[in-house]
């Protein structure tokens, strides 16, 4: 088995101080860096997503429902998108950015990031206007690529994010454990009935 961990949004406006952030959400970046840190060897690749929103319509505004509409966060090309400063950043392979002009809950929807931008933003991020996102790898295409077959799933937030980009990690037919330890959601409720839903569907769930 190759096997690879996505690493979901663990970005500033998802994590304290940020404009749309879920409580304890940096101690999840904290938590992912240290388990990196301890189980390195038991994955073949580290890749990352991250929301970079332009104009993605509906999906912002200025009275959001929290379930369908929410605040602006993470426009593409500001310190909000940035990678919150406690993830390690340098165990990760590859990067894919999602949600341009849409919403994009799932990592699936997101294409690969320009090998020359820093995930940490040390240098200035563009906003990958050069190219469609017809011309760039998605991260299904990626992993095939690096012929990975199983993933685990951790990050932001769990009953949003992480749930969709599980979901469809197992739709494309990959084994798919979801690191409950390694998230967290933006409602309680939501967030059982997200890891009720995935298990259900065939996702394992390891503590």
């Amino acid at each position: 088995m190759t096997r690879a961990l996505i690493i979901v949004d663990v970005q500033n406006d998802f994590c304290e101080g940020g404009t749309l952030a879920v409580d304890g959400g940096a101690q999840v970046a904290t938590d992912i860096s240290d388990h990196l840190d301890e189980q390195a060897g038991t994955y073949d690749y580290v890749v990352a997503t991250q929301d970079w929103h332009i104009d993605p319509g509906a999906h912002f505004s200025e009275t959001p429902d929290y379930a369908v509409s929410w605040p602006v966060h993470c426009v593409a090309d500001t310190r909000g998108a940035e990678f919150h400063r406690d993830l390690d950043t340098e165990s990760i392979d590859a990067v894919f950015r999602k949600g341009r002009f849409e919403a994009a809950y799932s990592g699936f929807e997101g294409v690969l990031a320009p090998d020359d931008e820093v995930p940490t933003g040390e240098q200035k991020l563009g906003a990958g206007e050069a190219e469609s996102d017809e011309d760039l790898l998605t991260l299904d295409d990626w992993l095939r690529e690096h012929d990975v077959d199983e993933v685990a799933v951790a990050g932001l937030a769990a009953d949003f994010c992480v749930r969709a980009t599980a979901l469809d990690a197992l739709q494309a037919g990959y084994s798919v454990q979801g690191l409950t330890g390694l998230t967290r959601g933006v409602h309680a409720a939501g967030t059982a009935e997200a890891l009720d839903e995935v298990e259900a569907a065939g996702v394992e769930l390891v503590r």
